[in-house]
């Protein structure tokens, strides 16, 4: 029979996930807490809820006006952008696992090469210089071909080699069976590979969403703004209203709680499945 940990074990153990969960949650309560205050009771109390009689439910509706055009911009940037960079990831990925040809190995090496280049900030000037001369200054569709176009190097890497390890006798049946290219991409390596092609494509997502950089540099009008930097123009001028500003926060943070919610699953298997390959 196998003897049960010491109680002190226990305690210790369980006194560190509260500890780490505390550090890892406060800080969210502290936003929800300030949203609802104005700029007097947040300097006189920031830590903790005043009375609900007090609370300044304004905010919320005042951030909500503010932020909502921009969380429809990064919802369309960030899902077309994803959408674009997985094609490529899984037709790249497929090519470069599954046929020999002369030169694969230089080009997939390039390909991983340029993971070790500048990133956004330090090619700046070349990014945008390529935007401006394909007229795509103050357009969402510069952030979604320059997002796509550098996002796929890393699930490209993983892709191909989780591809490589399936058997090679489901794409031999399927070859005999008459099926091209593209219907062994459609029936053998999307369902097999689901988590992983849900961990890459939860990963881009969140790249292109907290995106801050390039969005700031190419937009101009303030209805094209995705949320984080709309949320740098919610801070304000002079004065920071502290109450809308974290109820901005809060309701930008909605649309990422519900990613995380509904892909949790697949994005624990993929990254499973992943270590199993590996």
């Amino acid at each position: 029979m196998a003897r049960r940990p010491p109680l002190a074990a226990e305690l210790t153990k369980h006194g560190i996930v509260w500890f780490v969960l505390l550090f890892a949650f406060y800080p969210l309560l502290v936003m929800i807490v300030i949203s609802f205050k104005t700029n007097a009771q947040y300097e006189a109390n920031p830590w903790f809820f005043d009375p609900v009689s007090t609370w300044q439910w304004g905010n919320w509706s005042t951030a909500w006006v503010i932020v909502r055009t921009y969380i429809a911009n990064s919802v369309v940037v960030s899902v077309t952008q994803m959408v674009l960079s997985m094609v490529m990831v899984v037709l790249t990925a497929y090519v470069l696992a599954r046929h020999r040809f002369r030169g694969r190995n230089l080009v997939y090496y390039g390909i991983i090469a340029s993971m070790f280049l500048p990133g956004t900030a330090a090619t700046l000037v070349t990014v945008f210089w390529l935007v401006r001369n394909l007229g795509l200054v103050n357009n969402l569709m510069a952030l979604i071909i320059v997002g796509g176009a550098g996002g796929q190097v890393v699930g490209i890497f993983i892709l191909k080699q989780f591809i490589e390890d399936l058997p090679k006798e489901l794409f031999e049946s399927a070859q005999i069976d008459g099926a091209g290219h593209l219907r062994q991409v459609l029936s053998i390596v999307l369902p097999m590979s689901g988590p992983i092609l849900a961990t890459i494509a939860i990963l881009d997502f969140l790249g292109s969403w907290n995106g801050v950089m390039l969005p700031l540099i190419v937009l101009r009008d303030d209805e094209k703004l995705t949320i984080p930097v709309g949320l740098l123009r919610l801070e304000g001028e002079y004065v920071k209203q502290w109450g809308e500003l974290m109820a901005g926060y809060a309701i930008a943070s909605v649309p990422l709680v519900i990613v995380f919610l509904f892909t949790m699953r697949w994005f624990v298997r993929g990254i499973a499945a992943g270590a199993i390959k590996g």
